[in-house]
């Protein structure tokens, strides 16, 4: 089953800590991008947040804001000032070295990272904070996959219905294909014929039917076809299967463009260049399909 890479999910947790909150949101990428936005009080757990998405997510930028609101947590707050400290020194020694006159603001140093700590957070088992953010993120997670799977859905339906239409061309062209070479077979035989007529001359027919020969062998187009039907097959193979498949899918849908255009190059015929164009039409909107799928 299909997953777009673009969805929104949304979970919070409740507890005797207070209230855990995450919101994820994802768009296209080429790989897949974690930004996660953390408060001081959870900045300690981006690396395990980034390997719960990880768990999670395959391909695509996740967005992610994650928020403790804590009980009680009016008093919960004190000053580092050793933190504050080393920063006023590092600013006393720019301004010096600048020759600013401008004072240092010390409540503007109150808003630089680390300035202000939550006491309560400190008293708190990390392990105890991780199960509940956990919870929450992991209900956020699942709650994003449910809409981007509801969006694959969609998509998959979509790609079925131009997987079908390809395959519906290709026999058209295929059921064409020995109508070219017979009629370029007629066509050989009465300019032959005419020419020969004028000049009063005769041609034997190994050397007419090696002509048409030549003229099939370079117009076989049985090879391509084949392929492009096996390509078809491991298309719906794929979006029927249960692992991330964008880039997979990409992959094929090169190939077929590969195959159709060598079709529509070698059949030298009208009626079979316009299948060849539906089929690219279709492959087209597949390929911008696939672009955002997970």
């Amino acid at each position: 089953m299909l997953r777009s890479m673009t969805g929104q999910g949304q979970a919070q947790q409740d507890g005797p800590l207070g209230t855990f909150s995450v919101e994820l949101r994802t768009v296209n990428n080429r790989g897949l991008k974690v930004s996660p936005r953390l408060g001081d009080a959870l900045g300690r757990f981006e690396p395990r947040i980034e390997a719960t998405v990880r768990g999670h997510v395959h391909r695509g930028s996740v967005q992610l804001n994650a928020n403790w609101k804590r009980v009680h947590a009016e008093g919960s707050y004190r000053i580092d000032t050793h933190v504050v400290a080393g920063y006023f020194r590092q600013l006393e020694k720019l301004r010096a070295k600048l020759g600013a006159a401008a004072p240092i603001d010390l409540t503007r140093l109150a808003t630089l990272p680390g300035v202000i700590v939550d006491a309560a957070s400190e008293a708190v088992d990390d392990e105890v904070v991780w199960s509940f953010l956990e919870s929450a993120l992991v209900a956020a997670l699942e709650d994003l996959n449910a809409m981007r799977a509801t969006e694959g859905e969609a998509m998959e339906r979509q790609l079925q219905l131009d997987l079908e239409r390809i395959s519906e061309e290709a026999a058209a062209v295929a059921g064409r294909a020995p109508q070219v070479v017979e009629g370029y077979r007629d066509r050989m035989r009465t300019k032959v014929a005419k020419v020969l007529a004028q000049e009063g001359l005769e041609v034997a027919p190994g050397d007419l039917l090696r002509e048409v020969q030549l003229f099939a062998d370079r117009s076989d187009i049985s090879e391509e076809l084949t392929r492009l039907e096996s390509h078809v097959e491991l298309f719906r193979e794929t979006i029927s299967g249960t692992a991330a498949s964008g880039r997979k899918l990409d992959f094929v849908i090169q190939e077929m463009f590969r195959e159709t255009n060598t079709i529509g190059s070698k059949a030298s015929d009208a009626e079979i260049a316009r299948h060849v164009v539906e089929m690219k039409c279709a492959l087209e909107r597949m390929r911008e399909l696939v672009q955002n799928v997970e």
